[in-house]
């Protein structure tokens, strides 16, 4: 049985430990400030930053929340978990002997800081990792997995999984290949219907095309390939792999932004933006709304239904651009600056792209990212899986974003050629992603706001 909530438990312990460093912090301060007057002192305000910022450099340089093996709260888990939070300790410590503002208060607040950070991390992990052993004993939070084998496979991987039930695995089968497009039609069915969330492929009874089809497959699915390697008839038992009765594994990358450094980066990239947005914006925000309301009857927001990350839909939230009877027109596409259905205030609007601010909402909320593919309607989803099927698979994958690559080249898409090549734009952000062209983008949508470039 598997759980939304318990199925990021990689997720879980990130902010978690986010959320206690900052509990020990306050505790901290709260201790020897005798009282809440620590939010006051703007040293205690910018060492609470600096610890989060090295936390999060932490973060990206242990990359201990990756959870790839399957002993994922072994001994080296815990031993790398207190190893970070010292050099974590050690960071804050330099930063302020080489800033000359180091003394004794400060160094006291950080180090029962540390203190109450390292033991409260060391406990909540302990208890997570036994909540999550009692609940896979009963099934809960399980991860499926198949594998690809003509059959003759080593039955040890399943033998290990099932002498070890807290570590979470479930078997869903064998499925063998024969290279032809029908067999991969048919294993996309059974990942679909099995909830595959791992395949486990032997190379020694796969061939180079078998095993591309394979990987193009998981690049639109939400299954992950592990590949594991052939030795060639050498004896396996002679090699020490690190875990018992199990062989390496070689964990193929298939879809953007797998590992949890990049998911966190761009989320918080996503946050902390928005946030910044919503309030610098504010009067923006209050003057368009009063300008939508007065320039035309009806709301001042709009909300439709998109498709969003593995296709499910959402409400995406713009300000009102249209009259309020578009509708009788039958149109589906824009028409661009002949449409009869934008209002006045509504094509300025649609031309500095100021109608997508309220889409910050969506960002907040986690239904959308700031830079990536546009969230498209139903009829567009449509025409592009059938014209482009993997490709827009591959961008269904990711959360749609405010601004991308191929908005700001293509705008508003009239036809299905211009959705065709706004795809097209957004496959080069998909496979080229950096935070550093997420601002870059951003730039450029700035540009096209201040000088109304917008289609």
């Amino acid at each position: 049985m598997k759980n939304p909530f318990l199925g990021n438990i990689s997720k879980i312990n990130l902010w978690v430990d986010i959320l206690l460093l900052n509990i020990a912090y306050f505790i901290s301060g709260a201790v020897l400030f005798k009282g809440l007057s620590a939010f006051q002192d703007i040293q205690y305000l910018n060492i609470l930053l600096i610890a989060n910022l090295l936390w999060v450099l932490c973060i990206y340089l242990f990359n201990v929340y990756s959870f790839v093996s399957s002993n994922q709260y072994g001994y080296s888990y815990f031993g790398k978990l207190i190893l970070m939070c010292g050099v974590h300790f050690i960071l804050i410590e330099i930063i302020l002997y080489i800033s000359d503002s180091s003394n004794g208060f400060k160094e006291n607040l950080v180090f029962t800081a540390f203190e109450i950070f390292a033991i409260s991390v060391l406990l909540v992990h302990i208890v997570i990792k036994n909540i999550m052993v009692y609940l896979r004993k009963f099934g809960f939070n399980l991860k499926r997995y198949a594998i690809i084998a003509e059959g003759n496979f080593d039955k040890r991987r399943d033998h290990f999984y099932k002498s070890n039930q807290e570590i979470g695995h479930h078997f869903c089968g064998i499925f063998n290949l024969r290279g032809n497009y029908a067999q991969i039609d048919a294993l996309e069915k059974f990942i679909e219907e099995e909830r595959v969330d791992f395949l486990y492929c032997y190379l020694s009874e796969m061939n180079k095309g078998q095993i591309t089809k394979v990987l193009k497959l998981a690049e639109r699915k939400r299954t992950q390939v592990r590949l594991i390697p052939d030795f060639h008839g050498l004896p396996t038992g002679k090699f020490n792999f690190g875990q018992p009765d199990m062989y390496p594994i070689i964990h193929v990358e298939t879809k953007p932004f797998s590992g949890i450094n990049e998911q966190l980066i761009k989320r918080t990239f996503d946050l902390v933006f928005s946030s910044i947005v919503m309030i610098v914006g504010l009067p923006v925000f209050l003057l368009i709304m009063a300008a939508v309301k007065i320039s035309s009857k009806g709301p001042v927001f709009f909300l439709q239904k998109r498709t969003g990350r593995w296709g499910e839909t959402f409400n995406i939230i713009k300000f009102r651009t249209m009259y309020t009877d578009a509708e009788r027109y039958g149109l589906q596409h824009s028409l661009g600056d002949n449409d009869p259905r934008i209002t006045p205030i509504g094509y300025y609007l649609r031309k500095t792209r100021l109608d997508e601010l309220p889409q910050f909402l969506n960002v907040l909320k986690g239904e959308m990212s700031v830079v990536g593919p546009r969230p498209l309607h139903q009829y567009d989803v449509d025409m592009l899986m059938k014209e482009a099927s993997h490709e827009f698979q591959r961008m269904l994958t990711i959360r749609p974003g405010i601004t991308s690559i191929g908005q700001i080249k293509v705008g508003y898409a009239t036809n299905s050629s211009e959705n065709l090549t706004r795809l097209k734009y957004d496959m080069v952000y998909l496979n080229t992603y950096s935070l550093l062209k997420d601002v870059y983008l951003i730039f450029l949508t700035i540009q096209v706001v201040l000088l109304g470039k917008g289609r």
